[in-house]
């Protein structure tokens, strides 16, 4: 299993800070930056073979590949996706199906969170596509929202739905299992041919429509943020000093 990143967007919300970094490279503690934190987590989580899909000033990234490498001991090998400023992530995470054929736990490159996700994700891995989900945070209209039936399959994820109905909001982080490895990425391929601005999310829909196994686990009572905007920044800003 590897570890998987996916830090290919643009993050105009964030500019300044991006407009010469992708988001993953916006400092949020000192000289950690949001990718630090991500390669911390996946190296003490045990993977040291590490995917990264870059677009958006993927130079930036490239530069830092050997310091990273050194610094958390992983080796890391770089996915270049020329459409990310004009497509959206299902299409990143299906430049990316060659690498996580052998299973992969995969975070947002604008995620921050403690290690502790990681942990959870690997000690409930099941048989095919698993999800980080909050379910104690209160929800709004900008947050992944979803459903589950009473067996625990997936059965709605999306952004567009009452937050009332929702189960708990994908925080961003992910398992999938190399036995289904390959019919995630057909849902991938078929859901960014479909819509090219969708999200990696919606192929995860596409994949349980099929028929695959898509499950949560609950990540508990946990200090984490996306970062989509300054206010987002700031919140990083106060919790990444703690892990």
């Amino acid at each position: 299993m590897i570890g998987l990143v996916l830090a290919a967007g643009a993050g105009r919300r964030l500019r300044p800070h991006t407009d010469t970094l992708p988001k993953a490279l916006v400092s949020v503690d000192g000289d950690t930056t949001i990718m630090d934190i991500s390669l911390s987590n996946l190296a003490t989580a045990g993977l040291t073979d590490v995917t990264i899909v870059v677009g958006y000033c993927a130079g930036a990234v490239e530069e830092r590949v050997p310091a990273f490498q050194e610094k958390y001991g992983v080796k890391i090998s770089l996915v270049y996706n020329d459409k990310a400023e004009e497509w959206n992530n299902a299409y990143s995470l299906w430049l990316a199906r060659d690498h996580f054929a052998r299973g992969a736990l995969m975070v947002n490159g604008d995620t921050v969170h403690p290690v502790s996700v990681e942990h959870t994700l690997l000690a409930d891995r099941g048989p095919s596509v698993l999800l980080a989900v909050d379910n104690l945070k209160k929800l709004a209209d900008e947050e992944m929202k979803t459903v589950f039936d009473n067996d625990g399959q997936l059965t709605r994820i999306t952004k567009l739905m009452d937050p009332a109905e929702a189960f708990g909001e994908y925080i961003g982080a992910n398992i999938i299992e190399p036995s289904t490895a390959g019919k995630v990425a057909d849902a991938l391929k078929a859901t960014w041919e479909r819509d090219p601005n969708l999200y990696y999310e919606d192929g995860f829909q596409e994949f349980a429509n099929r028929g695959g196994d898509v499950r949560a686990t609950t990540i508990g009572q946990v200090s984490w943020v996306e970062v989509d905007n300054h206010d987002d920044l700031a919140k990083a800003r106060t919790i990444a000093c703690r892990y």
